[in-house]
C-alpha cells in the first residue's frame, strides 16, 4: 500500500502550512497581537484536521479544511491591506488588538538590521516603566515583513486547495470502489 503522489504532495503542504502558521503565531504572541493570534489558532486547528483527513483518507475533513482556506485568504488579503494601509486602514491603529493595548507589530522593532533605542521619558514618572523607543537602520520595513507573511500564508494556501480537490476527487473514486 504505497503513497499516491497527490496525498503525499498534500501532506508535506499541510505541514509546511502548519510549520508556517505556528511560526507566525510565535511573533503574533511577541507583538500582542490578539486579532491574529486568534486567527492562527484557529487555522492550526483546522491544518491539523485537515492532515487527519488526508492522512485517514477522510474526504469531509479535508473538504472543511478547504473551506476554511477561503476564509484564511481573505484574513491574509485583509493583513496585507491593513500593513500596507489601503482604503481606510491604518497599520498605526490599535485594529489587531481589539483596541486593547497599543501593542503593534514584533517586527516594528525587532525587523532585520533594526538598532532600537529606548529613551527615557523625562518628564512622565511611572510605576510602569514606559519608554519612548527609537528604531532606526531597518534593511526591510516591518510592514513588509507581515506582507510577505501574509502572502506567503496565501501561496500555502492556494496550493493546498488544488491539492485538497486533486485528493478528494481521488478519495472519492477510491471509496466507490
Amino acid at each position: 500500500m504505497g503513497c499516491c503522489t497527490g496525498r503525499c504532495t498534500l501532506i508535506l503542504l499541510c505541514t509546511l502550512q502548519l510549520l508556517a502558521a505556528l511560526e507566525r503565531q510565535i511573533f503574533d504572541f511577541l507583538g500582542y497581537q490578539w486579532a491574529p493570534i486568534l486567527a492562527n489558532f484557529l487555522h492550526i486547528i483546522v491544518v491539523i484536521l485537515g492532515l487527519f483527513g488526508t492522512i485517514q483518507y477522510r474526504p469531509r475533513y479535508i473538504v472543511v479544511y478547504a473551506v476554511w482556506t477561503a476564509l484564511w485568504v481573505t484574513w491574509n488579503v485583509f493583513i496585507i491591506c491593513f500593513y500596507l494601509e489601503v482604503g481606510g486602514l491604518s497599520k498605526e491603529s490599535d485594529l489587531l488588538t481589539f483596541n486593547i493595548s497599543v501593542h503593534h507589530s514584533w517586527w516594528s522593532e525587532h525587523g532585520p538590521g533594526c538598532v532600537r533605542r529606548e529613551m527615557p521619558t523625562a518628564y512622565v514618572k511611572s510605576l510602569d516603566g514606559h519608554s519612548y523607543i527609537s528604531v532606526m537602520g531597518c534593511i526591510i520595513d516591518y510592514q513588509y515583513i507581515e506582507v510577505i507573511h501574509s502572502s506567503s500564508q496565501i501561496l500555502l494556501a492556494v496550493s493546498m486547495t488544488l491539492d485538497d480537490c486533486n485528493t478528494v476527487r481521488n478519495s472519492r473514486i477510491a471509496f466507490c470502489c
